[in-house]
């Protein structure tokens, strides 16, 4: 949850970041992937996990480092492994509209924002969301 309130703050309300939970979060992840949703790959140092990236064929679902992490590569090198993973002739993500240093990575990997929008709800807050394209190797 360390990466979610440092990335969001100041982009989503402070109270929701405050009730993030962590279990709720993995359970989450868990049921979706159980079912299909994709796979997880994750990178750790000294034995702890200091970030992870969610994927499906042709879909980037998350990918989140802790906040002393970032900066040194690890957002990159798993996002590569992502997209070498990938099938099909392009891939998509889904990012926070106003989460500009997100938007700035993702456009350092070879991503473009297409147009799309969209909304996604966590619990009692309705974020708008931008869909960002990029081809495949």
């Amino acid at each position: 949850m360390a990466s979610w309130r440092a990335a969001y703050a100041g982009l989503l309300p402070e109270d929701f970041l405050a009730r993030l939970s962590a279990e709720e979060r993995a359970a989450s992840w868990e049921r979706r992937l159980r079912e299909g949703a994709g796979q997880v790959l994750v990178v750790s140092e000294d034995d702890v996990v200091v970030g992870f990236v969610a994927f499906g064929p042709s879909q980037l679902y998350a990918l989140y480092l802790l906040p002393e992490c970032w900066g040194r590569g690890l957002g990159r090198a798993l996002h590569d492994r992502v997209v070498a993973a990938m099938s099909g002739d392009s891939a998509v993500l889904w990012v926070l509209a106003t989460n500009e240093r997100a938007k700035a990575f993702y456009v350092r990997q070879g991503w473009v924002d297409d147009g799309g929008t969209g909304t996604e709800t966590l619990g009692d807050v309705t974020l708008e969301v931008v869909r960002f394209r990029r081809p495949l190797p």
